[in-house]
């Protein structure tokens, strides 16, 4: 392999890993990476989920502080995070990623616009000094939304991160860097199955695979601690704005052809 490809894919692992401690999206760094050096799409989904996943470690490492918090909610989520990020990864294998696809690019607007509203929801949705979502039907609304996001992380997973903090802010959650733990945390779970699934479906590029989750690890790491020393209105404002570059990105890339 050629001293510039593997240059090319370390950098783009560590900017992947980065994102995704801090909003999620990394996906769309990495994937078209490897589409660029010539991997099959399917391949490249693959590989770039499994290296992905093994980077959380070190985003994982770098919230670690902030675990306790969440830990009610990783007992809530970790169920349907584990079914629904085996389902979506059993459905790559039976469909085409053509039509879903073309759902991505609106997936992430409405999530980058639901998370930049979230606030005034919030304030508008209060009763008696209690966020309505406490109850035990809203609270199972979220549940599901969530099996959703893991449904669609195991297939594809761009955005999943930036579709789970829009949706934790809704919660309760209000410390950014517990949304991010509680995020960093369920998507690895998600991709874990997923990229399980992929190795047994042999559809894992494992050279590329290996110099890749490298570059991860330290992305993710850097993206934890750098995001904990910036105040929690500018990560909410970084966040917003990966969410809409993302979107336009993507709104390019499937109808700009």
């Amino acid at each position: 392999m050629p001293l510039l490809q593997i240059v090319g894919l370390v950098l783009a692992a560590v900017a992947g890993g980065a994102i995704n401690a801090v909003a999620g999206g990394g996906t769309l760094v990495t994937f078209p990476t490897l589409l660029f050096y010539g991997v099959p799409p399917i391949i490249a989904n693959a590989t770039s989920t499994l290296a992905l996943v093994i980077g959380t470690s070190g985003g994982i490492y770098g919230f670690r502080e902030h675990l306790g918090p969440v830990r009610p909610w990783l007992r809530r989520f970790v169920p349907v995070s584990l079914l629904g990020g085996l389902l979506g990864a059993i459905l790559l294998n039976l469909t085409s990623n053509r039509t879903f696809g073309r759902l991505v690019p609106f997936l992430i607007l409405f999530a980058s616009i639901l998370f930049l509203a979230q606030g005034f929801f919030r304030r508008m949705i209060r009763a008696e000094g209690e966020v309505v979502v406490r109850k035990r039907s809203a609270i199972w609304g979220i549940i599901l939304f969530q099996f959703g996001v893991a449904v669609y992380g195991g297939y594809f997973g761009a955005g999943i991160g930036i579709l789970m903090l829009a949706s934790l802010g809704f919660i309760g959650l209000q410390n950014i860097h517990e949304m991010n733990t509680l995020k960093t945390s369920l998507g690895s779970l998600i991709n874990s199955v997923a990229a399980i699934w992929f190795i047994f479906a042999g559809l894992i590029d494992w050279r590329r695979a290996v110099i890749m989750t490298g570059g991860a690890v330290v992305g993710y790491y850097l993206g934890s601690k750098l995001s904990q020393r910036i105040p929690q209105r500018r990560v909410r404002q970084i966040i917003t704005a990966i969410g809409f570059i993302l979107s336009a990105v993507t709104f390019c890339q499937e109808f700009g052809k």
